[in-house]
C-alpha cells in the first residue's frame, strides 16, 4: 500500500537518502527543506528514484511562522498523512535567539518539530512519527527556559540537549497519544555536510568509520515502513535495537515538564 510520508530535513543527508528509498518503493514523499537550491536538487534526485515529481515545501525552522504555514499547506493538501519524519536539525555555531525569542538550536531541533507534529495531529491518528535523535543526547539536559543565558552557550551542549528533547518528546507523545506510533532513533555518525565550523564539517566529511547517508536512510526507512507491531511505541532505537537512553532522556517528569513548556513556547497552550 502506497504511503504518504512527510520528511523534514530532506534536502540532504539522511532525509534525502530515505526520501529516495521511499520514492523507489512507490510511496508519495513530501520533501521539506530550508535551502532553496539544495531542495531543488533533492527534488531532481527523488524524481529520478521514484519516477514522479515529489511535492516539496521550503520552511526555516528558526521561524515558527514558517512551521505554521507549512502545517497549514499540508493540512489543506493531504487528507491523510501516514508518517511524519521529524528529521530536520543541526548544530548552530553562533549563539543567538530566534525571532521567536528562543535559543536557535533548541528551536530548530525541538520546538519546531514539536509544533509541526501538534499542528498535524488530526492527520496522524493511526499514523507514525519518527524523530531523529542522536547519541549526543548524553551531552546535554534540556531545560524549560528556551531563552537560555547565551553567555554560557556551547554549541555541542545545546545540540545534545536538543537531541535529549527529541527522545523525551517521542516517549511523551507515545504516552499522550496512544493512537500514534512515536519513536526516536540515533542514525549513527553520518558522513554529511552536517555541523558548524570548519573543523566540525571536515570531521563529518572525512573522518574514518562514519556511516553513509544511505545506511542511515535505510534505518529511517525501516522505522517509517516496518509493520507497527514490530516496533515498540515510545522507544529510542540505535540500529534496529531498542536502547535505553541516558537517565535524563528517559525521565518521565522531565518529559512532561518539557512538553508543557514547549506548548507555552510555541503558543499552543493558548489554543
Amino acid at each position: 500500500m502506497t504511503q504518504t510520508i512527510v520528511i523534514t530535513g530532506s534536502s540532504s543527508g539522511v532525509g534525502l537518502a530515505a526520501a529516495k528509498q521511499l520514492a523507489a518503493r512507490g510511496d508519495e514523499v513530501i520533501l521539506v527543506g530550508r535551502d532553496t537550491g539544495r531542495l531543488a536538487a533533492a527534488v531532481d534526485q527523488v524524481r529520478q528514484a521514484g519516477g514522479r515529481e515529489p511535492r516539496h515545501f521550503r520552511a526555516d525552522f528558526e521561524q515558527l511562522d514558517d512551521v505554521r504555514e507549512l502545517a497549514a499547506r499540508l493540512l489543506a493538501d493531504y487528507p491523510r498523512i501516514d508518517a511524519l519524519a521529524n528529521n530536520a536539525g543541526g548544530i548552530i555555531n553562533r549563539a543567538h535567539l530566534t525571532v521567536d525569542g528562543h535559543e536557535a538550536t533548541m528551536q530548530a531541533n525541538h520546538l519546531a518539530p514539536f509544533l509541526l507534529t501538534h499542528l498535524l495531529r488530526e492527520r496522524l491518528t493511526g499514523a507514525r512519527v519518527v524523530t531523529t535523535a542522536s547519541r549526543a543526547h548524553v551531552q546535554g539536559r534540556p531545560g524549560t527556559n528556551f531563552a537560555e543565558d547565551l553567555r554560557s552557550y556551547s554549541s555541542w551542549r545545546s545540540y545534545g540537549a536538543s537531541k535529549a528533547a527529541n527522545i523525551l518528546f517521542a516517549a511523551e507523545a507515545a504516552r499522550r497519544w496512544p493512537d500514534v506510533l512515536s519513536v526516536s532513533f540515533h542514525p549513527g555518525v553520518v558522513r554529511t555536510n552536517f555541523g558548524a565550523g570548519k573543523l566540525t564539517r571536515l570531521f563529518y566529511k572525512y573522518a574514518p568509520g562514519l556511516v553513509s547517508p544511505e545506511a542511515a536512510g535505510d534505518l529511517l526507512t525501516w522505522l517509517l515502513t516496518t509493520p507497527a507491531g514490530e516496533l515498540e511505541n515510545g522507544a529510542y532505537y540505535v540500529g534496529h535495537t531498542v536502547t535505553r537512553p541516558a537517565a535524563h532522556a528517559r525521565d518521565p517528569k522531565l518529559a512532561a515538564d518539557l512538553w508543557d513548556a514547549s506548548l507555552t513556547a510555541t503558543g499552543l497552550a493558548k489554543e
